[in-house]
């Protein structure tokens, strides 16, 4: 049996989500309406937010804000697309995806056609209305 050896490729911490707690209705009478029992975490670079009230105490509500923030399909994008980026050594994913789509954009890489008075679309057609 041969062991793969793992590589930390990035790591998250605490400073990467903002945090923020409210009161929140639901279980615990007067307790509810006193206490700041209520998460909401916000992933800073994805933008991905969850939230949980259903607990009485805030740390509970916090553990499941934040497995439901790891389990949101904005949150598991962003981590697929950071990863790539990790693995191909790419540091700065975000400039390197601007990069890519200005390559991408340049004239020479467009295809540009308009319909002709047949309705048919064709490069030519555009070159006409044009001028």
């Amino acid at each position: 049996m041969s062991e793969t050896k793992k590589e930390l490729l990035f790591s998250i911490t605490r400073k990467d989500f903002r945090v923020d707690t409210f009161r929140s209705g639901g279980k615990g009478g007067q307790n509810q309406n006193k206490v700041e029992s209520g998460v909401r975490i916000t992933h800073l670079e994805s933008g991905a937010v969850a939230e949980s009230r259903e607990e009485r105490d805030q740390i509970r509500n916090k553990e499941r804000a934040f497995q439901k923030l790891v389990n949101t399909p904005k949150f598991k994008a962003w981590h697929k697309i950071k990863t790539a980026f990790m693995l191909q050594g790419i540091q700065d994913g975000e400039a390197e995806l601007e990069r890519r789509v200005n390559e991408a954009m340049k004239p020479e890489n467009l295809k540009i056609e308009g319909k002709d008075i047949n309705g048919r679309w064709n490069k030519e057609a555009l070159d006409k209305n044009e001028r």
